[in-house]
């Protein structure tokens, strides 16, 4: 079999190169995987492609098979599907998800990789990722039948807590945008869309995935008294002033963290594996495809990054496509 490998690097804050890479031969329980789609969450990945790490978090941003370290040279990423071809007998032919860097083909234990379900489509299963972030929050925020509730921030990770919150029973659910086109993703998903300025209010629950002092603002002002914000965002090595004058605590509001390196202490007895696999067979939902917005190949990641970096290409989820699948 080919061991031979290429994978894409930062080689510093804002330039990004591709590396030959040679791969050792699976030992006894680990796989073989060569790579069918990839994708950039840009959220997170832009931050690191820009640099914009706080060195206080080196440690908690690490991704789980990144080489390199903060702020380059580094090998960063996290959203992978591919085939296995060696392995253990169950495995060899499965499409598995990885939680692995963009490169075409990689070495990691049978344990690391999960199976794609046979009715989720490969180049649908890059968002498990994402979608398991959103299974967490969800799980963090507890929502009710009947609740009112504001997801603020539409992108990546603040359409899927959207899209699964479409399923909940009674529920009224805006997602809150100060993009006008995000309205056409919100459709796709099934929920309805307001500007900031526009979002009903009195809400039991809002989630808040800006990453934007103006989102996270709103979001408080968005709640009924005895709400709760649940904050997705993640700012880097930005500081974020939260408005906690004026009614804050006569009206008894919560603000409180969710983020996806813990299970949800509220789901006892969950795993990691759990969460992953759960996300997996919500990828049946076809409805998901909107959160693709863009799609190239890997050779073309140098020149894709930066745009993807200034806003030069919007995206919520940008796929990645390996030689083969053209």
């Amino acid at each position: 079999m080919n061991h031979s490998a290429r994978a894409f690097w930062l080689r510093s804050p804002g330039y990004g190169e591709i590396r030959d890479v040679t791969l050792a031969e699976p030992s006894e329980g680990e796989v073989l995987v060569r790579a069918l789609y990839s994708a950039v969450s840009r959220g997170t990945e832009t931050l690191v492609f820009r640099g914009g790490v706080p060195e206080s978090q080196y440690g908690a941003m690490r991704a789980p098979f990144q080489e390199g370290d903060f702020p380059g040279p580094v090998k960063y990423g996290y959203l992978s599907v591919g085939v296995v071809e060696e392995g253990p007998r169950a495995l060899v032919g499965r499409t598995v998800f990885c939680l692995y860097p963009h490169q075409t083909r990689y070495v990691v234990p049978a344990s690391a990789v999960t199976v794609v379900p046979e009715h989720v489509p490969a180049e649908r299963a890059v968002l498990a990722g994402t979608v398991e972030t959103a299974v967490n929050a969800l799980w963090d925020a507890a929502p009710l039948v009947g609740d009112r509730i504001a997801v603020v921030g539409g992108g990546m990770v603040g359409c899927s807590v959207a899209a699964l919150l479409a399923r909940f029973p009674g529920v009224r659910l805006q997602l809150v945008d100060a993009d006008p086109t995000r309205a056409k993703t919100a459709e796709a998903l099934g929920v309805g869309f307001a500007s900031p300025e526009d979002a009903h209010g009195d809400c039991d629950l809002v989630v808040h995935a800006s990453a934007t002092e103006a989102g996270l603002t709103r979001s408080l002002e968005l709640l009924a008294a005895e709400g709760t914000v649940v904050e997705l965002s993640w700012y880097g090595d930005r500081r974020i002033a939260l408005p906690l004058g004026e009614a804050f605590h006569s009206r008894r509001l919560t603000v409180r963290s969710s983020q996806v390196g813990t299970v949800s202490p509220a789901r006892p007895g969950r795993t990691y594996a759990d969460r992953l696999a759960l996300a997996l067979d919500l990828l049946a939902d076809p409805a998901l495809d909107a959160l693709i917005t863009g799609e190239s190949a890997f050779d073309e990641l140098p020149d894709v990054l930066p745009e993807l970096a200034s806003g030069r290409i919007p995206a919520l989820c940008h796929r990645v496509r390996y030689a083969g699948n053209a």
